[in-house]
């Protein structure tokens, strides 16, 4: 009988079982509307922000003497105020209702100390981008907005180049990964890649999450494969080799690079159109600030997320896009479908397998988990040699 890639596809997902399977729509479908929600609460969180005025007179304190400090100050107060105010959304929706399906097992503790170091971090980063966001608007007059692109993907180079060494190991513990025929094999992957086999690791990505995952980032000396524990746990070495395959996919492909130039383009339509569209917002939530200056900062933030959201289908799509070509290299070199399948299919608990057609472009970062598996049948059906040892 001949191989149908389409049985196989079906044979896969309903391996999950009914009741698997409906539980991942409940968590996906949530997680949708969820969006909606978030927004809702940052509009609520700007405008009791704008009313306090904190900002207002944080700035007039600081004066124009001392336009990067206060630039500084105001950001900085801003995310941590705003981190506070939203401080019950956050423990719903990250970490109860993950932990009520099951995603996670972190102790509250844990993450709101987490939390805490990330709100830190993103804070500094937060407010130095703005800082410089504001000193180009006083520099460089109308084109103010493409400078503030170029500024974009300056800081997003740096967050790619400094991130594994700077910022995931305050959240992570790496370490290399235990000796043996998993760390045989990823090593040799990596080194095919043009990774050092030095900088292939494990890390407990189960402190957080319990979602089977790696990646492999940095440039440089900074590149790396990173494969949660998770993975060693409920995975076969074929899995591994499969799911590790995409992520190396990912470094060869360079899609890192191509990441900072799309958003870098979008920073730079974003701030164009907050130059024609801010004091409409910020009448809509009462305040008097103008574009440039920083009170205003919290205004500017509500329409980064509301023209986020607004772009969703279109980052969607194009994370889609890497994450498919992710995946063919990962079957081109490993041409392991069915490892790669099944490794699939165990992100199909959180990520629900057969969206309709318009969900999957609105809502997904990822192909869905059916199109990922039918994908990976349609190669065997082509390739059925089974993989080099």
């Amino acid at each position: 009988m001949a191989f149908d890639p389409n049985a196989a596809t079906a044979r896969y997902i309903d391996s999950l079982g009914p009741a698997a399977l409906q539980k991942a729509h409940d968590y996906t479908v949530g997680k949708e509307w969820m969006l909606l929600w978030a927004l809702l609460v940052a509009a609520a969180i700007t405008w009791l922000i704008v009313h306090s005025g904190l900002l207002d007179r944080l700035q007039a304190r600081l004066g124009e003497k001392r336009r990067n400090l206060g630039a500084f100050a105001v950001g900085f107060t801003y995310f941590i105020v705003s981190t506070i105010l939203t401080l019950p959304w956050a423990i719903y929706a990250d970490w109860w209702r993950e932990k009520s399906y099951g995603r996670t097992n972190q102790p509250f503790a844990d993450w709101l100390m987490q939390l805490g170091i990330a709100t830190i971090v993103s804070s500094l980063v937060g407010a130095l981008f703005f800082m410089g966001v504001y000193w180009l608007m006083r520099r460089t007059g109308r084109r103010w907005w493409i400078w503030s692109g170029v500024l974009s993907a300056i800081v997003l180079a740096f967050a790619m180049l400094l991130a594994p060494v700077l910022i995931e190991p305050l959240f992570n513990k790496y370490e290399p990964v235990p000796p043996g025929q998993v760390r045989d094999a990823v090593v040799e992957m990596a080194q095919r890649a043009g990774i050092p086999p030095n900088k292939v690791y494990m890390y407990n990505g189960s402190r957080q999450s319990n979602n089977f995952t790696a990646n492999a980032g940095g440039v440089g000396s900074t590149a790396r494969v990173a494969i949660s524990d998770v993975a060693f746990k409920n995975a076969s070495l074929d899995e591994v080799r499969a799911v590790t395959g995409h992520e190396i996919g990912h470094y060869v492909l360079k899609h890192s690079w191509w990441g900072i130039l799309v958003y870098s383009i979008a920073a730079i339509v974003l701030f164009w159109i907050a130059e024609q569209t801010f004091p409409w917002f910020a009448r809509r939530f009462g305040s008097s600030a103008t574009l440039a200056e920083p009170r205003g900062i919290a205004v500017l933030m509500f329409m980064v997320s509301f023209f986020a959201l607004l772009s969703l289908p279109i980052f969607n799509s194009f994370s889609r896009t890497l994450e498919a070509q992710a995946d063919a290299y990962s079957l081109r070199t490993e041409n392991r479908p069915d490892a790669l399948s099944t490794a699939l299919v165990k992100t199909a608990e959180y990520r629900y397998p057969r969206p309709n057609k318009l969900e999957e472009i609105i809502f997904y970062d990822h192909p869905s988990v059916e199109s990922s598996v039918r994908k990976a049948m349609q190669w065997k059906a082509t390739h059925p040699e089974p993989p080099a040892q």
